[in-house]
């Protein structure tokens, strides 16, 4: 539970971060299923900062939707970093926020592919500052696996903020990154 409680905290700075630097997310989800948005906004006043977000669970979400190219797909599979990318480079540009984050990945049990092991997961943030992706191989159950994908996601938020310290707005936010992946 400690765990947990731990995890939230940190989404729950990622807030005070979007909040401090008066700027906006969005999410774009798949094998977290909208979990990511749940931590997001676990904390009242929220809203100051999360725009919303988009569950593309099925790829034909990520192609419609998100507009996710269907040979980008077909060449390197739902569940990679150029997927991951486009998801979250279409969240922030259809919910026209100043941050998003995109989670796509094999949660388990099943669902494992050549060359995709379960836990295979891609978090991506695209920001104004750049943007950036980063690979995953999470070894827990479901659950696990969907929570620790929230938690890389939320610290690339925290990190974003670490490294463009300029941006926020007061100075009484502590950065503390943690290592996660």
């Amino acid at each position: 539970m400690a765990e947990v409680e731990s995890s939230m905290d940190r989404a729950r700075l990622a807030g005070d971060l979007l909040k401090a630097a008066g700027q906006t997310i969005s999410v774009a989800e798949s094998c977290t299923g909208g979990l990511l948005g749940a931590w997001l906004t676990d904390a009242p006043g929220s809203s100051a900062y999360f725009l919303g977000g988009v569950i593309a669970y099925d790829d034909s979400v990520k192609t419609g939707l998100l507009s996710v190219s269907p040979d980008l797909i077909s060449e390197y599979g739902a569940v990679s970093a150029e997927c991951a990318l486009a998801m979250a480079r279409s969240a922030r540009r259809l919910l026209q926020s100043d941050l998003a984050l995109s989670i796509t990945g094999i949660a388990g049990p099943t669902g494992e592919r050549p060359g995709k092991p379960i836990g295979t997961t891609f978090v991506a943030l695209a920001a104004p500052g750049g943007e950036s992706v980063r690979h995953f191989a999470f070894d827990g159950d479901r659950e696990g696996n969907r929570a620790e994908a929230v938690l890389a996601a939320i610290e690339m938020v925290v990190t974003y903020f670490a490294e463009h310290a300029d941006a926020v707005q007061h100075n009484n936010i502590e950065f503390t990154p943690t290592q996660t992946g």
